[in-house]
């Protein structure tokens, strides 16, 4: 019998306590920073700079884009209920955790 439960990320280091998300935003946030959504996989501290820049950047874009509806719409809500959580709302925790690692040197690990 398949249960039909969504797919968990479980990103882990040594510096923070774990952190989940579904697997939709787990792999939206590897796509930002440039890395195939699997099921395993590691985030090395060195590569840790060009991925917050890079999911600083998708913030950016992704709310420059909410404020051009808004302004194209005047002050009605754009998008669907989904679309309430930002992106930025979803992935400060994450950068939260990328800083915490990249002060002391560790890496953050998924699926292990």
């Amino acid at each position: 019998m398949q249960h039909n439960r969504p797919m968990l990320y479980k990103f882990k280091s040594k510096a923070t306590g774990d952190l989940i998300m579904l697997e939709q935003h787990g792999s939206q946030l590897l796509r930002i920073m440039g890395k195939e959504p699997a099921a395993k996989g590691i985030l090395l501290c060195a590569d840790m700079p060009e991925a917050l820049q890079a999911i600083t950047q998708a913030i950016a874009r992704q709310e420059a884009l909410a404020r051009e509806q808004q302004a194209a719409h005047g002050q009605e809500e754009v998008g669907e209920p989904a679309e309430l959580i930002t992106l930025r709302q979803r992935a400060v925790p994450f950068m939260d955790m990328l800083r915490r690692c990249m002060a002391q040197a560790c890496d953050v690990v998924w699926g292990v």
